[in-house]
């Protein structure tokens, strides 16, 4: 999986396509990624201790294919390509051939 914390994507496939937003955790081994405000769900939670029970929303994960990066220069979306500079591997936008932070 190309894509990392703080990456700025776009859903493009599924009941949430078009919306937007920064990756707030990766899930590795099942390809998946949360993206902040997007694919909400609500969850029951019963009251334990000190904290109060009721009905949450929260974000699901989405599959790492389901959604891409945003290019900061052209602010389309974009796939992710790679180049070695100065012995170190860099992630790059293929629309614009620039660096992703």
């Amino acid at each position: 999986m190309n894509l990392k914390i703080g990456d700025k994507v776009i859903v493009i496939a599924g009941a949430n396509k078009g919306k937007e937003g920064k990756i707030i955790q990766t899930l590795r081994a099942q390809n998946k990624v949360i993206v902040e405000g997007v694919n909400m769900v609500k969850k029951h939670q019963k009251p334990s201790g000190n904290e109060t029970g009721g009905i949450l929303e929260t974000e699901a994960p989405i599959h790492a294919s389901n959604v891409m990066i945003i290019d900061n220069k052209t602010k389309k979306r974009s796939r992710i390509g790679y180049i070695i500079e100065k012995d170190k591997k860099v992630r790059i936008s293929k629309k614009s051939n620039e660096k992703i932070n």
